[in-house]
Parts: C-alpha cells; sequence; structure tokens
C-alpha cells in the first residue's frame, strides 16, 4: 500500500513536469531548431537554409512557439531591412546536455 501511494504521488508531481518536457521537445523540428541555435544566435533566413527541409510556415510557428516556452529569445534590430535573431535562452543553454543525450536514442534503433 505505501508503494501504491508513492507512485501516485510521483505520478502527481511529474504530470505537469512531463507536459511541458513533451512541450519543449514535441514537434518534429523543435530539436533541430534548438540544436542549430546551440553554437551561436542566428537570423531567420539563416535556419531556413540551415533546415531546408522545413517549411516555411512551421519554421515560423515553431520559433513563435519555443519562444512562448521559454526556450528562445527574439531580439529584433530597428534597422533597414529589419533583422530578428533568435537564440537559446540561459534555461535552453542549461539542458543543452540533456538534449543532446537525447540523440542516444537514435543511434541505438540505428544499429542493427
Amino acid at each position: 500500500m505505501n508503494n501504491n501511494t508513492s507512485t501516485q504521488n510521483f505520478s502527481e508531481i511529474s504530470q505537469p513536469v512531463l507536459r511541458r518536457t513533451l512541450d519543449i521537445i514535441c514537434g518534429k523540428w523543435r530539436l533541430y531548431i534548438i540544436f542549430q541555435l546551440s553554437e551561436r544566435d542566428l537570423r531567420y533566413g539563416e535556419l531556413r537554409r540551415m533546415i531546408p527541409d522545413v517549411s516555411e510556415k512551421v519554421l515560423i510557428q515553431e520559433l513563435k512557439a519555443l519562444v512562448a516556452l521559454g526556450v528562445l529569445h527574439k531580439k529584433s534590430y530597428s534597422e533597414i531591412p529589419p533583422r530578428v535573431e533568435y537564440g537559446l535562452t540561459a534555461k535552453a543553454r542549461e539542458i543543452l546536455p540533456i538534449l543532446k543525450d537525447l540523440m542516444t536514442i537514435g543511434r541505438t534503433f540505428l544499429e542493427p
């Protein structure tokens, strides 16, 4: 009975955390975007060229979502033509090693 209680408590605590985690990493292109921004801040056009398979509409949606989630920051410059750069927030940089470790899953399942 005590074991069931600890499982229930863990489940109650982990549900919001798991949901937030999935919000951040789920999506076909989110990890691609995060990994491209791991070295330096990039302009939209640079990201578009680095991830050529993503549509313009989806890239814009994913960037907005990642900004709203606090994973990316968006910096707009008052220039003509307008310039916008995206970069990882401090929190995203903190978890970057963990996100890179997720690639172990792909390596494991690519092996025969």
